[in-house]
């Protein structure tokens, strides 16, 4: 089941997303984290977004599967102003343990809903070169805008990844 929290609701699932984050960082998963990473950032992370969902520039899509969180994805629709037909797809995380089993096409799903619910007819977003979402993406019809090569250091730290941009045009 995929399901919009509110920034009250952000409260009473701040463990499940920080595990969430916590365990595809560790996964090696580049999102933003270096390791060491521990659940006190992640916790972190996801409690310095609650003033833009609070404020309805970002929705937070989970996905529960019996009774657990096992998915995230974010939808940033607080854009500057000249860009307001843009919302941007931000940490598409599943955990570990709930790959392969179409979560994220489900929460990317949802998330593309709420977008043209929002009056969005173009989504943005950035991925890691070659990583395993990049595929799932252009299945879901984004396109590659480019890539720029060393953007980001790797989750441990040793090397620098490509990122790559993408887009979709929601008609």
């Amino acid at each position: 089941m995929i399901t919009a929290l509110t920034a009250p609701e952000m409260d009473s699932h701040l463990d499940a997303l920080a595990g969430v984050l916590h365990a595809t960082v560790l996964d090696g998963a580049s999102v933003g984290f270096i390791l060491p990473h521990d659940l006190s950032e992640a916790r972190a992370f996801w409690q310095a977004l609650r003033p833009e969902v609070a404020a309805g520039d970002r929705q937070i899509f989970v996905a529960l599967e019996e009774g657990e969180l096992a998915g995230v994805v974010s939808l940033i629709t607080g854009m500057p102003r000249n860009q307001p037909h843009r919302g941007e797809v931000s940490k598409l995380l599943v955990h570990p343990n709930h790959r392969r089993k179409g979560l994220a096409r489900q929460l990317m799903t949802t998330l593309e809903a709420a977008a043209r619910d929002h009056g969005k007819t173009l989504l943005t977003l950035d991925t890691r070169t070659g990583d395993t979402a990049e595929p799932l993406y252009r299945t879901l019809g984004f396109e590659v805008a480019g890539v720029i090569p060393g953007y980001c250091l790797s989750v441990d730290g040793t090397r620098h990844d490509s990122t790559t941009y993408m887009y979709k045009p929601l008609r």
